[in-house]
Order: structure tokens, then sequence, then C-alpha cells
């Protein structure tokens, strides 16, 4: 058996390893579900009245899928950190498993709450006036593309897991990163709205990539008093979006698998 092939049948055991605890544990989603109702409710109604009103609800749910797939890297971190502490991945190293597939069923099976909150983020979108303005073929690039992010940033959440020594230490290493990812973007406002050096970081923030991407696939315009950024990223958003959530993981796969095999060394 090819070593492609052995981590991929490896991880699909881990996978389905980790589903079924989701299914018999539910409670665990509760933060993947309540977390995108709260933002969308706050920043439509609260913040969203002197941001453009019903115009910014349509550019918000697209901001709010980018921060929430980018946030459900945590669950990674702190899950992954759990099976480390619990002894779970001691056990898996002492079987003829892939190293790669015992990290790529972690990650695979955390798409499983991707899915979720995107359905979660769209009923709500739906509920507050939000709609898709585009084809079929369009939504389903959109959807295909949030998946793609919500891998990619699955490997950051790995890399923290495997470099904490503690589920308390993951979960503070997780969540510290997103806040100015997340926020120095255009996710909520346009990034040519930003001053001076954090308007050129929010324009090649990889959430403003995906966020660009999904409201230029759903046809979800800017409000009238947006300015529209500008720059090679805005112009090819989707292109930059998928080469971003590419590049995410050809850095931190690699990083994941070599930190796994360090664990298993000592």
């Amino acid at each position: 058996m090819s070593a492609i092939t052995a981590a991929f049948r490896d991880g699909s055991i881990v996978a389905r390893r980790n589903v079924l605890n989701v299914q018999r544990t539910p409670g665990a989603l509760v933060t993947g579900i309540a977390q995108p109702i709260i933002f969308v409710l706050i920043l439509a109604f609260v913040f969203g009245g002197a941001l453009g009103g019903a115009d910014y609800r349509q550019f918000l749910i697209g901001g709010i899928l980018a921060q929430t797939l980018t946030f459900n890297s945590s669950f990674t971190a702190v899950y992954l950190a759990k099976d480390l502490q619990s002894g779970l991945i001691d056990r898996l190293r002492t079987l003829p498993m892939s190293r790669v597939g015992v990290i790529l069923g972690r990650t695979s099976s955390d798409l499983v709450t991707s899915i979720i909150s995107i359905a979660v983020i769209l009923s709500c979108g739906l509920a507050i006036g939000w709609r898709v303005e585009s084809g079929p073929l369009e939504v389903l690039l959109a959807f295909g593309l949030l998946l793609l992010f919500a891998f990619a940033t699955s490997w950051i959440g790995a890399t923290i897991a495997l470099t904490a020594k503690s589920v308390e230490v993951a979960q503070s290493l997780g969540l510290l990163w997103l806040f100015p990812v997340c926020f120095i973007s255009g996710a909520f406002v346009s990034a040519d709205m930003l001053p001076g050096p954090l308007r050129a970081f929010a324009e090649w923030n990889p959430v403003t990539a995906v966020a660009s991407a999904v409201r230029e696939l759903f046809g979800n315009a800017a409000p009238s008093g947006f300015t529209a950024a500008g720059g090679w990223p805005a112009e090819n958003a989707v292109l930059y979006a998928f080469l971003c959530s590419v590049a995410i993981i050809a850095i931190f796969a690699p990083i994941a698998v070599w930190q796994y095999r360090r664990i298993s060394r000592r």
C-alpha cells in the first residue's frame, strides 16, 4: 500500500471516530452554532443601522462565513490537544498507522462542524433578509471555496495543538491569533476604510479574500457608502482566496506532521 493510500485510509478511520464523538456529545457544537448567530444579530441590528441597514446585511453574511470558519480552527486545536492529553495519540502511535492519517482524520472530521456552521449562518441570513443573487454554479463554487478554507485553517489549529503542552494552552493560543486576523480585515467593513498599515494588512488578509470571494459568488454588493477596495487581491478575490487556502495547507500541514513525528520519537 502506498503512503498516500495509507494516509487516506487511516485518516478516514480517525475521522469516523471523531464524527461519532460529535454525535454522542452534541453539546460540543453549541459554540459553533451559537457564536455565528450572535455575531449575525449583533452586527446586523446593533451596528448595521449605522453601516448601511438592509444593504449591509447583504454584505455581512460573507464576512460572517469567513470569520466563523477561521474561528472553527480553535476546535481543531482544543480537541487534538485533548486527544494528546488523554493518551489517545500515544495509543495510535503504537499502531502501524500513517502519521499523516492521524492528523488528516482530525482536520477532515472538523469539516462537519464547519458545514453545520455554514448552514446555520445561511439560515440566519435568510431570516434577516439576505439573499443569493447569482446562479447555482457560483453558489456551488462558493461552498467549495468555504470548505477548502475551513480545511486549511484547521491545519493551523492542528499545528497549535501539537505545539501546546496542554488543552488550556492550546485553547489560549488557538484564540489569540484569531481576533486580529478576523477583525483587521474586510470581513465587516471595506478594507479601504482602514487607516495606513492596517489597510495594507487587510487587503492581503486571507479572511478578506474569502469574504470578498463569497460575496462576489453570491452576488452580494457592498452598501452604497462603502468605498470599494482596490488592488490585485480585491480584483481577483476568488483566485486569491483559493491560492491562500492552498498556501496555508502547504505551509502548516508539513509543520503539523513534523511536530507529530517529533512527539512520536520521545
